[in-house]
């Protein structure tokens, strides 16, 4: 994809396509003020006529408007008459590409936002721009036999700017925008293939072929032997019910000379049918989506190899399958982690928590500056936060905001819930150091606090996608979340966001 901006004025640019927005009671953005006065009122008799409305969510594409250049002028509306926000300019940017893709047009040149706000700056208009066209034109047809290639005809992207003085902004946010569009394509791509596909195998091969594409990547995958050598019996609990062998990825990115790295744990289970806890039939075929923690934070590693950011990023991925078989773990078993802590197994469909805290415990021989595991965790957070927001946990107030507001800079939202005392109580267990669940109540609060108590003395937060990682019906499919909001973080600990 070619990135570009232009001072010129809208009414004088020549190309495929230009997009410019109306707010709601025809007041038009810089860009369609422009196209208005070139073409004497041509877009003020479509508002009065009632052909352009303005309401977010309307779109109409015009050809052959009189003494304008482009060959189409495509009219989005932004809503409310109010300053853009990021959240308007992505919502008309992804109905714009979708006309976009069906007209197969091969250049595009975004007006919106131009205008200044105090709402958005010219990075993050940029980013925003690229990372959503980019993202909208996203297709999967890699399971079908009548795929087609999936390359849009779309090849450059242009962003109009005032002056030549944000151009260097622009263009950082531009490209910024499609390495996470990128890195988000890798999530969605690993978290739709189908689960006799995308195995622990595969996601292991996926992260070699990381390692061999940037130079500043490597990978190891550990096999069952090893991670039995390391004591990770509470992650081999898991998998003891498949013949698929669980693996262990350990990614390497090194940006930095001297600084403690960056560590992101991806939760890897490529399929979840509960194991002996089996869940109901109904939308099993979802569970498929239990491996897009891990999918988020290898897209995030493509992301910061590709910008070669100034940081040092390790990722640990524990990778398996949680089935039913005469070799499973059950209800009732105890087993111990690699920190020597004891869990007594009262559901098998509490796993996720299971083989992360053995990757918690790996993740100190790293002496990180700082942990945070990534994981489609639980049924309770899509209640509290539904499909909306990503579930934020930490006992460190700091590590917790910085996420959260790395979140709303990247439009790519999370909330903050509880940890403490009053819900480790509820992990008690008569039998073991404590129990794999605490009961129906704050299921979400919980399941973090029970992956705390592996990361006693790290500066470490919990990230429960479960929610946002991927749609269910008509929909169906993988979001690539939170790989734009992890982005925005390392972008950040990088000084490189503007």
């Amino acid at each position: 994809m070619k990135l570009a901006t232009t001072t010129l004025a809208a009414s004088r640019k020549s190309c495929d396509c230009i997009i410019v927005g109306v707010y709601k009671k025809g007041l038009k953005d810089t860009g369609a003020a422009d196209i208005d006065e070139a073409s004497d009122g041509y877009l003020k008799k479509l508002v009065a006529s009632g052909d352009i409305s303005g309401k977010a969510g309307t779109s109409i594409m015009l050809t052959s408007i009189p003494d304008i250049r482009a060959k189409r002028v495509l009219v989005v509306g932004l809503g409310e008459n109010k300053e853009l926000s990021a959240k308007q300019l992505r919502q008309a940017l992804k109905l714009a590409t979708k006309l976009i893709k069906a007209a197969k047009i091969r250049n595009v040149v975004s007006y919106l936002g131009l205008e200044q706000s105090s709402r958005i700056n010219p990075y993050y208009r940029a980013r925003h721009t690229v990372e959503t066209i980019c993202d909208a034109l996203y297709s999967f047809n890699e399971t079908k036999s009548s795929r087609r290639p999936s390359t849009p005809a779309l090849t450059k992207i242009e962003i109009a700017i005032d002056s030549r003085g944000e151009a260097t902004k622009t263009i950082s946010g531009a490209q910024h925008g499609f390495a996470i569009a990128e890195g988000v394509a890798l999530a969605k791509d690993l978290g739709n293939l189908p689960p006799n596909i995308c195995t622990p195998s595969y996601l292991a091969r996926t992260a070699q072929k990381i390692a061999r594409r940037y130079p500043n990547v490597s990978t190891r995958v550990l096999n069952e032997v090893e991670i039995k050598r390391l004591g990770m019996q509470s992650f081999l609990s898991v998998t003891g019910g498949t013949a698929l062998p669980a693996k262990l990825i350990v990614m390497q990115y090194k940006g930095a000379k001297k600084d403690k790295p960056l560590v992101l744990i991806g939760k890897g289970i490529t399929f979840d049918a509960g194991g002996i806890s089996l869940k109901p039939a109904l939308a099993m075929d979802e569970m498929k989506f239990d491996m897009c923690g891990a999918a988020s934070v290898i897209g995030t590693m493509t992301v910061i190899a590709s910008l070669q950011l100034p940081i040092n990023l390790n990722i640990v991925v524990p990778a398996c399958e949680n089935l039913p078989s005469g070799t499973a773990t059950r209800p009732g078993d105890i087993i111990k982690s690699m920190s020597g802590q004891t869990i007594e197994i009262l559901n098998t469909d509490a796993e996720g928590r299971l083989i992360l805290c053995d990757a918690i415990t790996y993740a100190r021989r790293f002496k990180p500056d700082l942990v945070i595991d990534v994981a489609t965790l639980t049924g309770a957070c899509v209640v509290a936060l539904g499909k909306h927001r990503t579930g934020i946990m930490s006992y460190n107030d700091n590590l917790a905001q910085e996420i959260h507001d790395a979140g709303v800079s990247a439009d790519d939202q999370g909330w903050r819930l509880p940890l403490g005392e009053d819900y480790e109580e509820q992990l008690k267990s008569n039998f073991a150091d404590f129990a794999n669940i605490g009961g129906r109540d704050a299921g979400a609060s919980t399941a973090g606090c029970f992956l705390g108590k592996f990361a006693e003395g790290l500066n470490w937060a919990h990230l429960d996608i479960a929610g946002i990682a991927y749609r269910s019906g008509a929909a169906k499919g993988s979001t690539g979340r939170p790989v734009p909001m992890l982005s925005e973080f390392l972008l950040r600990r990088a000084g490189k966001t503007l």
